[in-house]
């Protein structure tokens, strides 16, 4: 089952023109919307299916720096400021609390990880630490097990996935823009080699740029305008738990499970050690370049090959503007959880805090990430495409970095001085 997203009027009709046009109504299509109505740009949101409705809805909930590479921090850091002023912004609670995250380590070698991440990060002026397990017991206490250590950044925090959205989309409306759902983009119009318009499935509409902010689904639109986009998918199984007292505002990441305290006193759970991986027609075609990640990350991916290849493989490649899209056909992705991993967080949690098996599981899901060959996303201009911007491809981290990322894609979109440095994010590193 998933989430259960707080509901956004949204119009009923397709506008014939604006000045910006947004594909997909996640988080980061969204907040890029509200900084251009904010900026008073027209601008029109195109959902294919319902706001929020994949993983935009379907993560954690996590909002960090820590465990980020060096070129990421910065978008973090200043996503830490949007969110601590969003709820002042679009007037509502949107669960933020700046609460901390924590990292735990059962070996040194695990340890060294985290010391090697908070050396390369030593110039940038983070507050995280490194803990002895005395602390860790101080900080987050009741456990049963002995960690070798961890790491600790107080200023991390969390917010809720399923009012965030929806909280920006409200506010969004309200500075004038307009958002269509269940009308999704089949292609863009082209004049004169530069974007003019998007063809939708009921029409098109005019616009002078479009930002694409389809997260896993941005690789096929692109593909059928003859864009390379290197995304593959991965699939993270989460549950929630009734109300429990007694275990703190910290977030919490071990080797085999993480937990994070929800605005409903429950808890979001997953096994944090263990991603299904279903494979695809893609990953024949671009998995080499994944080859320096897999090395690292092979022991936490569940590789199968299954009904996902089939459907992936019925979904068109290339289509004709008056052809039914792909993004018709499959309006919300939406994967069932794997019951044996979300058993296994479970199990994993209250071994290591046992007050865990007085809460009973209210709700399991999954979503799928959309990740990139070194894990970071694109926000940039496409350059084979005039007039079209591009934000995809967070990996999994899109929702924390989501209100930096939305207002990075509208500064490169409208020629201002960007929010943060853009270069580690332009698609053509990886040509």
């Amino acid at each position: 089952m998933a989430p259960v997203v707080s509901p956004v009027p949204t119009s009923e009709d397709l506008p014939s023109s604006t000045v910006v046009g947004i594909i997909g109504g996640g988080i980061v299509g969204l907040t890029a919307a509200l900084v251009l109505a904010e900026r008073g740009i027209p601008v029109v949101v195109l959902e294919k299916g319902r706001l929020a409705g994949e993983q935009s809805s379907r993560n954690l909930g996590w909002i960090r720096k820590m465990g980020r590479s060096v070129a990421d921090v910065p978008l973090a850091c200043v996503a830490d400021r949007l969110w601590a002023g969003l709820a002042a912004r679009v007037g509502e609670d949107v669960g933020y609390r700046q609460a901390g995250i924590m990292y735990l380590a059962r070996t040194q070698a695990e340890m060294d990880m985290h010391r090697g991440w908070l050396d390369s990060v030593r110039d940038l002026s983070l507050d995280s630490r490194l803990l002895t397990a005395p602390q860790i017991d101080m900080l987050v206490p009741h456990g049963q097990r002995t960690w070798a250590g961890g790491i600790y950044t107080p200023s991390d925090g969390r917010a809720e996935p399923t009012r965030a959205a929806s909280a920006i989309a409200r506010a969004a409306t309200r500075h004038g823009a307009i958002i269509v759902e269940q009308c999704a983009v089949r292609t863009l119009s082209m004049e004169g080699g530069q974007v003019k318009g998007l063809v939708t499935e009921r029409g098109e509409m005019r616009c002078e740029q479009v930002l694409l902010a389809g997260g896993l689904w941005s690789r096929r639109f692109l593909g059928n305008l003859g864009i390379g986009l290197p995304t593959l998918p991965l699939v993270c199984s989460a549950l929630r738990t009734s109300p429990l007292d007694g275990m703190g505002e910290i977030a919490v990441g071990a080797p085999d499970f993480s937990f994070r305290k929800r605005l409903d006193g429950g808890y979001t759970i997953t096994q944090r050690g263990a991603l299904d991986a279903p494979l695809t027609l893609d990953h024949l075609r671009i998995g080499m370049r994944y080859l320096p990640t897999l090395r690292q990350q092979i022991g936490n991916l569940r590789i199968g090959i299954g009904r996902e290849f089939v459907e992936d493989l019925m979904l068109a490649r290339r289509w004709d503007k008056a052809a039914v899209s792909p993004f018709e056909r499959v309006r919300v992705k939406d994967p069932a959880a794997n019951a044996a991993l979300v058993a296994e967080a479970m199990d994993n949690l209250v071994r290591a805090w046992p007050a865990f098996g007085n809460a009973a599981v209210a709700q399991s899901w999954a979503g799928t990430m959309d990740i990139t060959p070194d894990s970071l996303p694109v926000i940039g201009a496409v350059t084979k495409m005039p007039g079209l911007t591009l934000a995809s491809g967070f990996s999994g981290h899109g929702f924390g970095t989501s209100l930096a990322a939305g207002a990075l894609a509208v500064d490169l979109l409208t020629g201002q001085a960007p929010i943060v440095e853009a270069t580690p994010y332009r698609l053509d590193r990886f040509t």
